[in-house]
């Protein structure tokens, strides 16, 4: 049986809450426009921290992250590029497919890749190893708005093909998770609205 949550309007843009890690977790928001002023490396190496401070399984830490900024950018966009092009059959869109993979890291003046490197002896379940990357990249979405940044996650079936992975020089077991678009903000924080917990949980006892 299928059941659908109920649909609630657009809850405010912000909400206040007297805990401010409540308050950055409700209103943070997933921003992709953003100005081309490279946020400081200072602000950035605090965004890194945070993610690795995110829990993981018998502290294997297996996230790595790659920061790219400047032509480095380009430089994924060119194998974003030809690995559009080899996948489009289509002659006719394949340059228009090529070029817009090109330009996929050029929406912000930072980019953060987010990877995971399972642990080597293959005692922790990868899935685990995920997790952690996962709850990683989600602190750094919070501590980019906690400092004042706007942050987006995107992935994308791009994001998981192998020569993206190598390019990063990650071994073949690595799992690309996405990338973290930062910048400073060019559009306001968008309305958002979730399903009441009441639709999704159960509560056992």
């Amino acid at each position: 049986m299928t059941q659908t949550g109920t649909v609630y309007p657009d809850a405010p843009t912000t909400q206040t809450y007297d805990n401010p890690i409540l308050s950055a977790i409700r209103n943070r928001r997933s921003i992709g426009r953003v100005t081309t002023q490279v946020p400081d490396h200072s602000l950035i190496r605090q965004i890194l921290e945070a993610g690795t401070w995110a829990p993981n399984h018998h502290l294997t830490e297996p996230w790595r992250f790659f920061v790219l900024e400047g032509d480095a950018r380009a430089e994924l966009g060119q194998v974003m590029g030809a690995v559009a092009a080899r996948r489009e059959s289509d002659a006719v869109r394949k340059e228009a497919v090529a070029a817009k993979a090109v330009s996929k890291p050029m929406r912000a003046p930072c980019v953060i890749v987010v990877a995971v490197e399972p642990s080597i002896d293959g005692s922790i379940p990868e899935i685990e190893e995920i997790a952690a990357g996962s709850a990683a990249a989600q602190n750094m979405l919070l501590a980019a708005h906690a400092l004042g940044l706007a942050a987006i996650w995107r992935s994308g079936w791009i994001a998981f093909e192998p020569e993206i992975r190598d390019h990063f020089g990650l071994s073949s077991r690595a799992q690309m998770l996405g990338f973290i678009y930062v910048g400073y903000p060019a559009m306001d924080a968008p309305a958002r609205q979730r399903r009441s917990i009441d639709d999704v949980t159960t509560w056992i006892s």
